[in-house]
């Protein structure tokens, strides 16, 4: 197994095989909150191996944990191009006017190109999305809302390292109400109702916010694009009483990080807002609304990776990513959890 190594720009290391989570926990004969939990704090000289169970020993009372809670679509749809061959559409992200975000999977498309969608919907596809060369932006004409065609149609999105297909319901965390992700924001996949009651009555406080997540890509390490955010006023409101009181705002994934750091007015407080963020949080960002992070396992050279390093620093990310790599953790959307925190406490 290769160690980790660093460059100017980015994080690159050999990701085995063998340190792939092939399937939910459930299907490895454990519950769902059976997983691993490894924890790093200050400048990632401090690491220790846990379960998620143990979760509660490294929060305090007083501290904020902020969830996610977007639910996630069955986004990916069999499509016919107009020569008859069938190919994989990945809806990504809804636009105004009845346009959506789309990625044609694995096949050479152009600009204007009709695709036959189950139950008599059509995309035609118009124009590639910013500077993508995998995403497009098409026009959508079926008989439904697209969260109700995809409930129908849809079937969750996979890629290579899944073994076999699961139901949605897979691809759901407990906390999940507002549909409209295309993928499942993963670091909150572990959480039960028994570990928030847990949480709670520990004297660790819960807030909520949206952030619909769209199609990741394994084969391309491109820069984040927009995606569609609401911070609450409550959740806003709870975040400043928490840095006021002391506390630490440990963000429950990248999609918490990015919500938050998008909802940062000129003084550098939390407010209530939403809309479009184009935020890409890198090693030059300042953060102000988030202290922490519990988050899963990134691949070699994931824009996610210099978020981890605007939070942490290169060097304890550095420091975390090799220890995970010797102590077998496993990656990806089933995979184990690490928690990054500014500073460790055990109770």
């Amino acid at each position: 197994m290769s160690a980790m190594t660093l460059d100017d720009r980015t994080f690159d290391f050999e990701l085995p095989p063998e340190l792939e989570a092939h399937e939910p926990a459930e299907q490895r004969g454990r519950s769902r909150d059976d997983v691993r939990l490894m924890i790093s704090s200050g400048d990632g000289s401090e690491i220790r191996h846990a379960r998620f169970a143990d979760l509660p020993r490294f929060l305090s009372a007083g501290d904020l944990l902020v969830l996610n809670t977007t639910a996630t679509l069955p986004a990916a749809l069999r499509a016919r191009r107009e020569n008859g061959d069938e190919i994989a559409l990945h809806y990504s992200t809804s636009l105004p006017g009845g346009l959506a975000v789309v990625e044609p999977r694995h096949a050479e498309v152009d600009a204007g190109d009709l695709l036959a969608l189950p139950g008599g919907g059509r995309a035609r596809l118009l124009v590639p999305y910013r500077d993508s060369s995998r995403l497009w932006i098409a026009q959508l004409a079926i008989s439904e809302p697209i969260a109700a065609y995809l409930r129908r149609w849809g079937r969750p999105i996979t890629y290579p390292y899944v073994n076999g297909r699961f139901g949605i319901d897979a691809y759901q965390t407990v906390f999940a109400e507002v549909p409209g992700s295309a993928e499942m924001p993963s670091a909150g996949r572990a959480f039960t109702r028994p570990m928030l009651a847990c949480l709670r009555r520990s004297g660790v406080r819960l807030a909520k916010l949206v952030l619909h997540t769209g199609v990741a890509s394994l084969e391309r390490h491109e820069r984040p694009y927009e995606e569609w955010y609401e911070v609450p006023a409550r959740t806003a409101e709870l975040v400043r009483k928490t840095h006021s009181s002391g506390g630490r705002v440990i963000a429950v994934g990248t999609t918490v990080v990015r919500a938050l750091e998008s909802s940062v007015d000129r003084n550098g407080q939390v407010i209530a807002s939403s809309g479009w963020t184009d935020l890409v949080i890198d090693s030059s960002h300042e953060m102000r609304a988030v202290d922490g992070l519990l988050t899963g396992l990134h691949e070699p050279r994931a824009s996610h990776l210099m978020m981890l390093e605007a939070i942490a620093g290169r060097q304890h990310v550095a420091a975390a990513y090799r220890e995970a790599l010797s102590h077998g953790y496993l990656w990806h959307e089933f995979g184990d959890l690490h928690l990054i925190l500014p500073s460790l406490s055990l109770h």
